[in-house]
């Protein structure tokens, strides 16, 4: 129903998405426009060695309950940056909820699909699958009111149908590189999305 497919070249449709300028995650860096090009098909978020990347959110298909499907890879990245692929609420949420569909973190051999429920981070419940993100794999999550389902290449990786950890209202897809930096010196890294799509 809606979507971006990123066949123009320059920076992000600002119809179609909200681009961050702001401090990075957990006030760590700095979400910076510059970080997005869009090019040869794709978008690409860089992150540079003193922790200047980016992220943003987009405006189309807000709602509750359907598909979201994220076309993604990442260069052999720094550890210390993390590539996520996010539902977030469209409003402010009293139960923090968030669905991160496809996460990278410091082990960078796996993807991991968190759905937080509470504002605490023990609050969640999560999987994880090896997956080689320099190459384009397909990251999927559907919300149905029997719960949330996460694929990766079409394959079910994480499924969850408790009706209390399900997100209380609309969400929206978001497209981050974030930066937990460690203390050691950071080597710039990347991440690319060759599409997003939204079903009913």
């Amino acid at each position: 129903m809606a979507g971006d497919e990123f066949n123009y070249t320059g920076t992000p449709d600002r119809t179609k998405w909200s681009v961050y300028n702001s401090p990075g995650h957990a006030g760590n860096g700095i979400r910076s426009p510059k970080a997005w090009s869009v090019a040869n098909g794709a978008a690409t978020v860089s992150g540079d060695s003193a922790g200047t990347t980016g992220g943003m959110s987009a405006k189309f298909a807000n709602q509750k309950y359907g598909r979201w499907e994220t076309r993604m890879k990442t260069n052999r990245r720094d550890s210390e940056y993390h590539p996520v692929l996010i539902l977030n609420p469209v409003t402010t949420s009293s139960t923090c909820d968030e669905v991160d569909y496809a996460e990278s973190t410091s082990d960078t051999t796996l993807v991991k699909f968190f759905l937080h429920y509470a504002c605490s981070g023990t609050k969640q419940t999560y999987a994880s699958k090896a997956v080689d993100t320099t190459q384009w794999h397909n990251y999927a999550v559907e919300w149905t009111p029997a719960g949330i389902t996460g694929y990766i290449d079409g394959v079910k990786t994480f499924t969850d149908t408790n009706p209390a950890h399900q997100p209380s209202g609309s969400v929206h897809q978001t497209l981050q590189l974030d930066w937990f930096p460690d203390g050691s010196s950071t080597t710039p890294s990347w991440m690319q999305v060759d599409w997003v799509r939204v079903y009913k």
